[in-house]
Formats: structure tokens, sequence, C-alpha cells
């Protein structure tokens, strides 16, 4: 075979892949907006394109209490909640937490705010196990460094954080 035939075959290979490369990229960037909050998206394509991780524990024992300090669950947490969801920014420090108290446990409640209402507004993340309207009815938990908003819906809490720091800290 000659040698520019070769040549030319090997370019249009090369063309071709290059190109499959750009359509499949393409076709991520138009669907990833779409999958980012579905189950179907890996959790590291989740944390390198929209900057966010996702975990769950049996119990809120099972939480990290150092190393990945993203994960540690705040104080007021009861160790024996069960079902523990856990969704992080990883550029801040906003956080959606959700679990089930052990059977017949109430939720103590912790600080309160100082100063007036907490600054902690709508969440700033969303994940399919949120709630689809933010909890209306819910107290201001200021106990831990960061301000967070508690509500419970039937048998489950959800809480919330944007980051703002708690009075004190």
């Amino acid at each position: 075979m000659p040698l520019k035939r070769l040549n030319m075959k090997k370019s249009g290979v090369v063309v071709l892949t290059v190109a499959g490369c750009l359509v499949a990229a393409g076709a991520v960037a138009v669907a990833a907006p779409a999958l980012k909050d579905s189950s179907l998206m890996p959790d590291a394509v989740s944390e390198h394109v929209f900057k966010e991780k996702t975990k769950a524990f049996a119990t809120a024992a099972d939480a990290p209490t150092k190393g990945d300090l993203a994960f540690v669950l705040p104080s007021w947490i009861p160790k024996d909640a069960k079902n523990v969801k856990v969704k992080v920014k990883t550029t801040g420090d906003a956080k959606l937490i959700r679990f089930t108290p052990a059977d017949g446990e109430r939720l103590d409640r912790g600080k309160a705010c100082g100063g007036g209402a907490p600054r902690v507004g709508e969440p700033e993340l969303d994940a399919p196990w949120w709630p689809d309207r933010t909890p209306s009815t819910s107290r201001a938990e200021c106990g831990d460094f960061h301000q967070y908003r508690v509500a419970v819906q039937g048998d489950t809490v959800y809480a919330w954080t944007n980051g703002d720091v708690s009075p004190g800290h």
C-alpha cells in the first residue's frame, strides 16, 4: 500500500475519533444539568462538574467525626438517628441533611440563635431526596459553628445551612 494512502487512512481515523469525542462531550454537557440531581449521575461527575458530594449513613454514629469534615454532622443530631443522607457543596459550606430520629425519640431543641432570626435562607443545594418545597415551618439552630434551619415533616427531619456562621463563633 502506498505511503500516502496509509497516511490518509490514519488521518481519517484520527478525525473520526476526535469528532466522536466532541460529540460525546457535547452530549454530556447537554445531559449533565438535566441529570444533576438524579441517582443516575455518578458521584465523580457530580463532584467535579457541579462541586457537590453526597453520602448516606445507616445511623448518625456512622458519620465521620474527623477526616472528611464536610460530612461531620452537627452535634444536635442524635447519634441513633437513622437513614442519614448528607449533600455538601465542595466549594463552600452549604449542606443538606435528612434523617429519621430513632423510634419515639424527640428532636431536642438545640441552642437558639441569639440576635434575632438566623440568616439561613432557601437552601443553595437540592437533592432527589429533598422535598420539592423547602419546609416552611422550620426552627433556627445555632448550636454548632454554622447556622441551620431545621424542619420536621412526618417522621423525617430536614436541616440545611448555606454556610452562615452561628453568633459567637
